[in-house]
């Protein structure tokens, strides 16, 4: 009994999904470079599905472009929420997330062009764009109610409009091919479940059914098929009262434990799947290197916080609510979290060129990691001094 009531606090606690996924790292990080790295590396690869309907694809796939759009129907609904009756119902704090994810992508790239231009890494420009939403969201999770809610919110918020911008940026400059059919059918997709919606159709199920579909146009057109839980997710009908539970806040709370403890660690033990080679090193002291490192440590840093001050300043939009400047300069930090996303981008950005691929992945983790710890270690020691104030 006593095992059974710390197994509930331990999976209602917000800390411990982060505790998870970060354990979920060192424990793939491990695996990649021992023995078992090859046998792991060929689970990924093995295929499962059908050929019928043209869904025969490797597990890491299914994980990356299956499992993480589920993840971003959640976060997707979590942000629904707080724009209908939570802090970003105001267009003055809801446009913040934005203008600081636009200045995240801009400098970053800027930093990246700047060391790189014209040389043979000129391709990868688009890496230090990005944000790991899962990353991130675990590592400001670990600091609990050290941290207002609102600036959860807003990193969640940033996180997927750069997310979006990352994925806008692959589809126009890093995919071969859109298939216009697919994306034809996506756009019916999202007209009927937009229908639905206005029709106030409640079930879940009428929702899902479309939703999957939604995926797997999405997934076939060459867009990133992550896209599609949020744009499922912005449909589901939501309400401002506070005595009837909605079908949106029915649905997150189904979906809040099996993704912050299933999905979010699987997701992590298949994407640190990196093998440190010979020449990693050498990688971080090359303009490659620190194009992602400074881009993504430095670039995500001033561009969020140089956006957000001067909009904030022309009283264009507001600070999330109970925050400072010190805790955005540590929630910039975790925006430097570029993993997952950066990866995928390095990897379509040199194409053919393994070694490079290499260097890009090490460079990536690294800088992941300086910006986790920098971000993790300011917003904790802020929230000391507000503890110590009171």
């Amino acid at each position: 009994m006593v095992i059974t009531d710390y197994f509930k606090k331990f999976i209602h606690n917000s800390q411990s999904s982060g505790i998870l996924l970060i354990l979920c790292v060192a424990v793939s990080l491990l695996i990649a470079n021992s023995s078992l790295g090859p046998a792991f590396q060929n689970l990924l690869d093995k295929k499962i599905g059908t050929e019928m309907f043209q869904l025969n694809y490797p597990i890491s796939i299914w994980i990356n472009d299956g499992l993480m759009a589920i993840f971003f129907l959640l976060v997707g609904l979590e942000i629904k929420r707080e724009i209908v009756e939570g802090e970003l119902s105001s267009l003055k704090n809801a446009s913040l997330p934005i203008v600081a994810a636009v200045g995240g992508m801009v400098v970053p790239a800027l930093i990246y062009f700047l060391f790189n231009t014209g040389t043979e890494y000129a391709n990868g420009w688009a890496i230090p764009m990005a944000t790991d939403i899962a990353f991130s969201l675990a590592i400001i999770s670990l600091l609990g109610k050290g941290v207002p809610l609102s600036l959860k919110i807003f990193l969640t918020a940033l996180a997927i409009v750069d997310d979006l911008g990352a994925i806008m940026v692959i589809a126009i400059f890093y995919t071969d091919q859109i298939h216009w059919n697919y994306m034809g059918l996506s756009g019916l997709m999202v007209a009927l479940l937009v229908t639905l919606n206005f029709f106030n159709v409640k079930k879940h199920i009428f929702y899902l059914i479309p939703g999957v579909l939604l995926w797997y146009f999405m997934h076939h057109s060459g867009i990133h098929a992550t896209i599609a839980g949020v744009l499922l997710a912005f449909t589901i009908p939501t309400n401002v009262s506070t005595t009837e539970i909605s079908p949106l806040e029915k649905l997150e709370q189904q979906l809040h434990l099996p993704v912050s403890f299933l999905i979010m660690p699987i997701f992590a033990l298949a994407n640190t799947n990196i093998t440190f080679k010979a020449g990693m090193v050498d990688g971080l002291f090359s303009s490659l290197g620190y194009g992602i490192i400074l881009g993504l440590f430095l670039g995500k840093l001033v561009g969020i916080n140089l956006f957000s001050y001067i909009f904030v300043k022309l009283k264009i939009s507001n600070l999330p609510l109970n925050s400072t400047w010190p805790q955005m300069i540590g929630t910039a930090l975790l925006a430097g979290i570029g993993f997952t996303m950066s990866i995928f981008i390095a990897l379509l950005s040199f194409k053919g060129h393994p070694e490079i691929q290499d260097e890009a992945k090490f460079a990536i983790l690294m800088a992941s990691l300086i910006s986790g710890i920098s971000g993790y270690l300011i917003l904790k020691n802020f929230r000391k001094k507000t503890v110590d104030q009171d």
